[in-house]
């Protein structure tokens, strides 16, 4: 199969074609991401891969099917950055894969909260300089604290064994609940009881209608003040002019974000040498009590590998016709 494979960085490359050594299929890699300006690159190609910052919307899907593309894999388990309802009504498939080691996101949550507590990062740059002193770099000990969980599929669960490990009380909100978390002692509460009662809040649960803006004004209210939020998921779950209010005022006590809700315009560019017009993102940077990453708590070599195994695999089930139900997002999913 001929698949068009955009947003390529050298790690894409690097792990799809390890992944395609057998030469099963034609990868062509475009460094740009896929939008409207872009979709004409696809010409002559059976697949599109794609990763979360393409903009698959109607306009780009519908040029898509005028040009017989038969699907849409994608190189992430999210799927908001496709219309999902017209590529069903056209015919053209969409695959993704659904899991790859959650404990690479669950990990680097940790990783957020502690260089945010024990100020890791500033600590760093410090003695770099020759600054040896330790004042200003107090953090506050994990054991006993009540760390909230939203979303407890696989990466939340994971997350919520390690806190356990920390020796947290972890408290967690869900639709459906895990039965085996129950187990171990972790209690599910409504989302604003959540809020109310956890010293650090940590964001494990997919963008939908239902979750976009899920943290704003009025949840942030409810959150204990100095509170530490965690988002390793998707940038829109979270107001991000409500964060920084309540950064400004005090109320919230921590910011720890490897998501941005318009990271489309800034997360896998370096923008070292241009002037980054994005106020928002700029407002937090100046911020002692935030920690930004872009977009990397995937990053690890497991999670490359089985995101580029699952792709190919879902490329080649494609041309055999026969589809893993388990990796096709269907209309159903985003209703």
């Amino acid at each position: 199969m001929k698949v068009a494979v955009f947003s390529t960085k050298s790690y894409d490359k690097e792990y799809l074609d390890k992944a395609n050594a057998a030469n099963l299929h034609e990868l062509n890699y475009f460094e740009s991401s896929l939008k409207l300006k872009t979709v004409k690159l696809t010409e002559g190609y059976d697949a599109v891969c794609v990763f979360v910052n393409d903009a698959l919307t109607k306009d780009v899907i519908e040029a898509l099917a005028g040009q017989q593309l038969k699907a849409i894999v994608l190189r992430c388990a999210g799927f908001n950055n496709v219309d999902i309802e017209t590529a069903c009504r056209l015919g053209i498939k969409v695959l993704r894969v659904p899991a790859y080691s959650p404990n690479a996101v669950a990990e680097h949550a940790v990783a957020l909260i502690m260089a945010l507590n024990r100020k890791t990062h500033k600590a760093y740059n410090r003695v770099r300089e020759g600054n040896f002193s330790i004042e200003r770099l107090q953090g506050f000990e994990l054991t006993g604290k009540t760390v909230g969980v939203v979303g407890t599929g696989k990466i939340g669960a994971a997350f919520a064994g390690i806190m356990k490990g920390f020796g947290c009380r972890v408290v967690a909100y869900d639709v459906y609940r895990n039965s085996s978390l129950e187990a171990q002692g972790v209690s599910y509460l409504s989302l604003d009881e959540l809020l109310r009662v956890s010293d650090i809040v940590s964001l494990h649960c997919p963008l939908t209608p239902e979750t976009n803006r899920l943290i704003n004004k009025e949840s942030i209210a409810l959150m204990k003040k100095g509170a530490m939020l965690i988002n390793t998921s998707r940038g829109k779950l979270i107001d991000t002019d409500a964060a920084i209010e309540a950064l400004k005022e005090g109320t919230l006590g921590y910011l720890g974000i490897d998501v941005y809700e318009q990271e489309e315009k800034l997360f896998f560019k370096d923008l070292s040498e241009i002037i980054i017009l994005d106020d928002k993102i700029m407002r937090l940077m100046t911020f002692p009590n935030v920690l930004i990453t872009a977009h990397q708590a995937y990053f690890t070599d497991t999670a490359l590998t089985q995101i580029a195994n699952t792709t190919l695999q879902n490329i080649t089930d494609i041309e055999n016709g026969a589809i893993n139900p388990q990796n096709q997002v269907c209309i159903n999913m985003i209703k």
